[in-house]
């Protein structure tokens, strides 16, 4: 058990031993909660563990799912106040000084509503170069802090020069986060946070007195820029260290098995979705569910030009399948 400086439960922990399936002790788990709330009037917290692997289950929200460890007693403490003070993220105004095109805000009620209506954890924004991506996350992120979804949100990038990019958008879009450079300045504290994965990844492991810095709950949001390059399984270590909401950026989403981003944000593989009778069928671009972000279809996201570029490198490889299987 973990009390609360209030005296209520804020967590139960069901330990089985080694040899036991992890599994075996979330029933027993959950009728210590139940008789907990009973008592206390507050529902904690579910963790159920075998020393290798753990689970959480806020039975509130989500179903359970695998961490790396244990929340804080503040971490935990923050949650229980949310489930009061969260906000319905369908209530709360995009700022439109910050992403007020019609397929940045079509971007990011659609994200909004993954998180809260379908209570997924997982996100994936296909959204071209140019289009304004850090933009739109900056508007996303400033929704959620207002919402009281989150308080603390890490973005990572591949490259020094994404790094600076981001932080320097941060702090002309929404100077209140005290947007941190984690290349820089690692001791800082702030609301958001930008590494690239090479840094987040020597940072995990740093200590801060008896416990680490950045602990799996510490952050609310993680946002992977250029996802499509980051899936490699080094860094994938990253996403699945932080229990947190998780969203990714990418123009360009690759197919491979060994690198799927979909696979990452627990999506179908986009080719599939073009697919028709063996063949890419350009039209279906102008269907769900590429019009969840841009009714309007791909000539609401690209330039003219490039939209037709897109429509003929489709048909060029078709034409390519078709020649070889001839």
């Amino acid at each position: 058990m973990l009390w609360g400086a209030d005296s209520l439960p804020l967590a139960v922990v069901e330990a089985k031993r080694t040899s036991v399936d992890s599994q075996a002790g979330q029933h027993q788990a959950r009728l210590y909660a139940d008789r907990l709330e009973a008592m206390y009037g507050q529902r904690p917290i579910i963790y159920y563990t075998n020393g290798f692997e753990h689970y959480i289950w806020d039975d509130f929200r989500y179903p359970p799912r695998e961490i790396e460890g244990f929340h804080t007693r503040d971490e935990l403490t923050l949650e229980m106040q949310r489930r009061k003070s969260r906000k319905s993220l369908a209530t709360i105004e995009i700022p439109k000084q910050i992403a007020g095109r019609a397929y940045q805000e079509n971007a990011i009620r659609r994200v909004a509503e993954h998180f809260e209506n379908d209570e997924q954890r997982a996100a994936l924004l296909v959204m071209a170069t140019g289009s304004g991506k850090i933009r739109t996350v900056i508007a996303l992120t400033d929704m959620l802090m207002r919402a009281n979804w989150a308080k603390r949100v890490l973005f990572l990038a591949d490259r020094v020069a994404l790094v600076k990019q981001a932080v320097n958008a941060f702090k002309t879009h929404l100077p209140d986060s005290a947007p941190v450079n984690l290349l820089t300045d690692k001791h800082t504290e702030g609301r958001v946070y930008v590494a690239t994965y090479p840094t987040m990844m020597g940072l995990i492991n740093e200590m801060d007195g008896e416990q680490r810095r950045f602990g799996p709950g510490h952050f609310d949001l993680v946002v992977i820029d250029e996802a499509h390059r980051s899936v490699y399984q080094k860094y994938r270590r990253i996403f699945e260290y932080f229990d947190s909401l998780l969203l990714g950026l990418t123009a360009t989403p690759k197919n491979e098995v060994d690198y799927n981003t979909y696979k990452l944000f627990n999506l179908e593989t986009g080719v599939a979705h073009l697919t028709k009778h063996g063949a890419m069928d350009p039209g279906l671009l102008y269907e769900p569910p590429f019009t969840d972000y841009a009714t309007q279809g791909p000539d609401q996201v690209f330039a003219p030009d490039q939209a037709l570029r897109l429509v003929q490198a489709i048909r060029a490889v078709n034409e390519s399948a078709d020649a070889l299987s001839a």
